[in-house]
């Protein structure tokens, strides 16, 4: 799948939502938000300069995502500032910290909080993560001010960008991060789909 934008609107549209029958990706979702609610930090950058950057910080995601520990889902995450520095990185370890919180997002965030030295304010900030993140994680990135949210590969079952829920752009929030997603989908497929088919293979 193309990348999709899911841009922050400040007015309200009937798009309706629409589905890939074949992959079962979610490729549009209506904006309903409050015209007076704050939202994440655009790029400053012409959008195919963008689009290449999010393809650069993604494959540094995927590279994250490689050195999942064994036994946890392979995901990978950055946090990059303003200026392109990579601030954070994570990596799922809930099976091997046996902590239910550290997924990738998590890792990388609690990692750029302390390297930018403002608090727990991430506004000029982009995290970057190879799967759509999920109810939690989503929550995160809006409590952590996060101005934009750039992931790969959808999540149908757990995704909250979109897929089951669209937690980054609720109005009910005081603010939602921008959100970019399906960048290198396949990519960043590629360690979930083995993953999941050695457990296949385990309980068989």
């Amino acid at each position: 799948m193309s990348p999709t934008w899911i841009m922050t609107a400040m007015t309200t549209t009937t798009t309706p939502m629409t589905t890939n029958s074949e992959k079962g990706h979610l490729t549009e979702r209506p904006t309903d938000l409050a015209a007076d609610q704050p939202a994440g930090r655009p790029s400053a950058l012409p959008r195919r300069e963008q689009d290449i950057l999010d393809e650069v910080w993604m494959r540094l995601a995927i590279a994250e995502a490689a050195h999942t520990a064994p036994g946890d889902v392979p995901v990978g995450a950055v946090v990059v500032d303003a200026e392109g520095r990579v601030v954070g990185r994570g990596s799922n370890r809930r099976e091997a910290d046996g902590d239910p919180l550290a997924h990738a997002e998590v890792i990388a965030l609690r990692e750029a909080t302390r390297a930018v030295g403002d608090g727990w304010r991430l506004e000029q900030c982009t995290l970057v993560v190879t799967l759509e993140p999920c109810v939690m994680c989503a929550g995160a990135c809006v409590m952590g001010r996060v101005g934009r949210v750039v992931f790969g590969a959808w999540s149908p079952k757990t995704g909250a960008c979109g897929s089951i829920a669209d937690v980054i752009r609720d109005p009910a929030h005081a603010f939602t991060p921008q959100v970019r997603g399906g960048v290198l989908a396949d990519e960043c497929s590629v360690y979930l789909r083995e993953f999941f088919e050695r457990q296949r293979q385990l309980d068989e």
